[in-house]
């Protein structure tokens, strides 16, 4: 026979080609369900199931055609059933080796068959046993060329899911960005979430110092990491907005707790050179929209500058949110910054320094001790500070008290974008 293989039909093959024909119900059942049951992996619903059969039972029919003579090598083809079941588990995200394993199950379970067979149909053992390695020839040539054109039906079919898949989850995600109506069971299925729990937005980012390089792989791993450093309930919705940054939602449990510290902290371990900006946890449709709309007023703030920010910038930290309204209208937050500051404005270290520590300690309610606690220092170089910020702004604390903690939040967070020149 022309084609990939040389390999005879002998005549005592053709039994077993006639055997399967009569035994197909019988055989199906049993492959199939040895497959369900010894492959987890495979989908157990009724209609895949029933794909599956479909799948077992044409590859038997095939395969008796060939043992009888009727099916030329030259021309052997993946059945349409089996093209469309390995079709199938790509549609499903099920992994190319639980089809690998079917066809070795199905292998084995149909050889041990039509082994016992031929030994019962020819009781010379010589007979038998060239009969038997005429079988197994034939059977590695329908097996091999079989699989491996369904493994390339699943991976292109795969490739082609996946590109559809991400664009119905974009088209899924701006609509409901934009507030436009949505279906909760349509995006629940698209996306594979569950609204009534609450989500955890988010904007990964790297600085993009390698154009060429795409840092998607980077950041997605990032966010596998970061959701269980948050614990989160499941894998998070992660879309790409270009090749240093993507959105990203975290599914939680009805008492999220997001902690942005150990965000930070699994972050400047894990993936250094990754930032994070988180926004605050909340339920349903409206809630997955909003806490995305708080991570990018946090990435705002944390990409305003023209330093290196923080790792993890939360939405929640204090005076981001007030920073985030600041950044609104430049011109008017400047000239407050240099009104409600004075001298302490100036663009140095020092003066830095102090800036952080008065506003540390209005946030802690005047508490010398809280303050000193939260930036590491004692109480008596806290209560130092205050009295040379106090002096370099000309004016004690309690005058424009609103408008000087405005000022030291827009100055601490937005850095020289609102610091005057000079």
């Amino acid at each position: 026979m022309a084609g990939r293989y040389d390999v005879e039909v002998p005549a005592d093959v053709s039994v077993i080609g006639v055997a399967v024909a009569e035994h197909m119900a019988e055989l199906t059942a049993a492959m199939a369900a040895a497959m369900r049951e010894q492959i987890p992996e495979l989908p157990q619903d009724r209609m895949t199931a029933a794909l599956l059969s479909r799948s077992v039972e044409s590859n038997l029919r095939a395969a008796g055609a060939l043992y009888r003579g009727e099916l030329d090598l030259a021309e052997l083809v993946a059945p349409a059933e089996a093209r469309e079941y390995a079709r199938r588990l790509a549609q499903r995200g099920v992994a190319v080796t639980a089809l690998v394993r079917a066809y070795r199950l199905g292998q084995h379970l149909h050889l041990m068959w039509s082994v016992e067979s031929l030994v019962r149909e020819y009781p010379d053992p010589a007979r038998a046993l060239a009969a038997v390695r005429a079988l197994l020839g034939l059977n590695f040539v329908y097996i091999d060329t079989v699989s491996e054109q369904v493994i390339e039906e699943y991976q292109a079919e795969r490739e082609r899911w996946l590109s559809h898949r991400n664009t119905v989850r974009a088209e899924t995600l701006e609509r409901i960005l934009a507030g436009d109506a949505v279906q909760e069971r349509t995006v629940e299925a698209t996306l594979g979430i569950r609204l009534r729990r609450q989500h955890l937005g988010a904007v990964l980012w790297t600085t993009g110092g390698h154009e060429a390089r795409d840092d998607l792989p980077q950041l997605e791993s990032a966010a596998g990491r970061l959701g269980q450093a948050l614990g989160a309930v499941g894998s998070p919705v992660f879309w790409p907005k270009d090749r240093a940054s993507a959105w990203v939602w975290f599914p939680f449990g009805p008492e999220a707790t997001a902690d942005p510290a150990a965000a930070a902290a699994v972050l400047d371990r894990t993936a250094p050179g990754v930032y994070a900006a988180l926004g605050v946890p909340a339920p349903g449709l409206a809630g997955f929209r909003h806490t995305h709309e708080d991570a990018l007023q946090a990435f705002r703030v944390a990409t305003f500058g023209s330093g290196e920010p923080p790792s993890v910038v939360s939405y929640t930290d204090p005076g981001v949110r007030a920073a985030a309204l600041l950044t609104a209208d430049l011109p008017r937050t400047r000239r407050l910054v240099a009104t409600a500051l004075g001298e302490l404005a100036a663009r140095t270290e020092s003066a830095a320094r102090l800036r952080e520590t008065l506003l540390v300690l209005i946030q802690e309610r005047g508490s010398l001790v809280a303050a000193a606690d939260r930036l590491h220092v004692h109480k008596n170089t806290v209560k130092y500070r205050v009295a040379r910020a106090v002096a370099q702004r000309r004016r004690p604390l309690e005058d424009d008290r609103l408008d000087l903690e405005l000022a030291l939040v827009a100055a601490y967070w937005l850095g020289d974008a609102v610091l005057p020149e000079g």
